[in-house]
């Protein structure tokens, strides 16, 4: 099948399309690949084959349950990444919450637990609803700064990032908070449910949320319009400042539940963790598909990308790489993926 065009100076005026015999051509076919995840998905293949090959340790059990805790304390503040960058914004200070509200978590059941005795579930009841007190509060200052005072996403969640952290390590000196319940260790920290880590559980109900809310709720209908055009978004009837503060308000409430789940699994208020979460997330939704200009992501996508990222970083703790050199590889992952994305995008423009 030629279609080929000659134009009045017989010059060919349409590139010619290669089909196969179905009628879609290779560069179709490549796009939908493409769209479906399948650049994640290659990644993750390869991970875990080659981490298998390399060390047999990977594959045993108890490793693999570190590995889906791991994932699953990743995927969380992840999807809150992506919920920002799909509406055309970031947020730095994921890390910084997860810190913040790992101390939150620690100091109000440390006060709690004595008012409450035999019924510790009031103490861990009372943190969650600090907790989440603590994110709303967080995102919603993000959001209205970026939407009704016109400042850059990025600047204002860096200052952001450095207000907390200046708390976090005022209030604790650096030190640890302990008193933390212990059968909110045993059961959310340690606990497993069929088998499957407990944190790894939650992870993917708050997965399969995200996923309905990006395609059958009109707020995620919203994020996706104020993030492509955030203009056009308003002359069709959004409320953009409304999204956004919605989108940012979840984004916190989301990364303080992961300081909260990160302090049963650590036993204690840890105000240091958290501090490569920012740029672990960001490349987490960046290799899933999330384009930095905003407007597109798929949470699957990204929780692929999620758990590329704990397979590559239990391969390097089994064979014993040093952290600072691990801190190096995630930033080429990174870049990797930045140049990725460029290309695929001169690729569909051409």
């Amino acid at each position: 099948m030629n279609t080929n065009v000659k134009s009045a100076t017989g010059t060919s005026a349409e590139k010619p399309v290669i089909l196969n015999r179905t009628g879609i051509s290779h560069a179709g076919r490549l796009d939908r690949f493409l769209k479906q995840g399948g650049v994640v998905i290659t990644f993750l293949v390869l991970a875990v084959v080659v981490t298998a090959l390399i060390e047999p340790r990977f594959l045993n059990r108890i490793n693999l349950l570190n590995v889906m805790r791991n994932f699953g304390l990743l995927l969380i503040p992840s999807l809150a990444q992506m919920l920002v960058m799909t509406a055309g914004g970031f947020d730095l200070s994921v890390g910084a919450v997860v810190a913040i509200a790992s101390v939150v978590s620690a100091t109000v059941m440390f006060i709690a637990i004595p008012f409450f005795p035999g019924m510790e579930w009031v103490a861990i009841l009372l943190a969650l609803v600090a907790v989440i007190g603590v994110g709303i509060i967080v995102g919603s200052v993000n959001a209205g700064l970026v939407a009704y005072f016109s400042l850059s996403p990025f600047m204002v969640t860096l200052a952001m990032m450095s207000v907390l952290v200046g708390i976090t390590l005022y209030f604790t000196q650096g030190i640890p908070i302990y008193g933390v319940a212990d059968s909110f260790i045993a059961t959310v920290g340690r606990g497993q449910i069929f088998g499957l880590p407990v944190i790894l559980c939650i992870g993917l109900a708050i997965l399969a949320a995200c996923i309905v809310m990006q395609r059958f709720t009109p707020l995620g209908r919203h994020i996706y319009a104020v993030g492509s055009d955030l203009r056009s978004a308003r002359l069709s009837g959004v409320a953009t400042g409304r999204t956004l503060m919605v989108a940012y308000a979840l984004a916190g409430v989301l990364a303080a539940f992961t300081g909260f789940l990160m302090t049963a699994r650590l036993g204690s208020g840890q105000p240091t963790i958290g501090g490569t979460l920012a740029l672990e997330t960001i490349a987490a939704a960046v290799i899933g598909g999330v384009s930095l200009r905003g407007g597109v992501g798929r949470a699957e996508h990204v929780a692929m990308a999620a758990l590329f990222l704990a397979v590559i970083a239990n391969a390097m703790n089994l064979t014993q790489v040093d952290s600072k050199f691990q801190t190096l590889v995630l930033g080429a992952v990174l870049i990797a993926a930045l140049a990725l994305e460029r290309l695929l995008l001169q690729r569909r423009k051409a």
